[in-house]
């Protein structure tokens, strides 16, 4: 379910100082989180519908964190 976007400016302090800058980077991270939300909500899709691929893929994944050296 795709959540309503802000499309409020994200500088509403006014005087463009500090202030724009945190709004910014809060924006910023709200943008990144709802993009792994749904990257996630996406993979869990695809191995719901192909899930011999997806078995396939936690074994390889599996097999490289057993061989991985520090």
């Amino acid at each position: 379910m795709p959540e309503q976007e802000n499309h409020a400016n994200p500088s509403t302090g006014g005087t463009g100082g500090a202030g724009g800058e945190v709004d910014w980077e809060a924006e910023r991270r709200r943008r990144r989180a709802r993009f792994l939300r749904e990257l996630a909500e996406a993979r869990a899709l695809r191995d719901r519908v192909q899930p011999r691929r997806a078995k396939a893929a936690r074994l390889r994944h599996a097999m490289r964190m057993r061989t991985f050296r520090w």
